[in-house]
């Protein structure tokens, strides 16, 4: 157990992941999407019971499923133009924006702006 840790252990993201595969990586565009963010240096993932965080100093995004068919991606950023695929959260929320994906299309060069935005400002 590190020191002041839960002694759960975290992974970088070229480690494999172990046992069943999570929910939201059965989304159509989720390598599409991790293959976007791998590109942008390196971090560390988190996985968590209902989602995966990815971190550098902090947390810059996190991707879960929120139904069958949809995956959100949370955002960590402040200061976002408006746009019609941000949907901005309240005040103390773990994410400031989150993007609903529901097809591998919508992993496009503007939400991979936000995602970079998002991990340059997480240091």
């Amino acid at each position: 157990m590190r020191p002041g840790g839960t002694g759960a252990r975290r992974r970088t993201h070229e480690q494999p992941r172990e046992g069943t595969r999570d929910p939201a990586e059965e989304y159509p565009g989720f390598d599409r999407l991790m293959s976007a963010i791998v590109e942008l240096g390196p971090f560390e993932l988190a996985p968590k019971k209902g989602y995966v965080s990815l971190r550098r100093r902090r947390q810059f995004a996190m991707i879960g499923p929120a139904t069958k068919t949809r995956v959100e991606v949370g955002l960590n950023i402040k200061g976002l133009d408006p746009h019609a695929r941000l949907l901005e959260q309240p005040a103390g929320s773990m994410c400031n924006y989150v993007v609903r994906l529901t097809e591998a299309g919508q992993v496009d060069d503007e939400l991979v702006a936000w995602i970079r935005r998002a991990y340059d400002a997480a240091g």
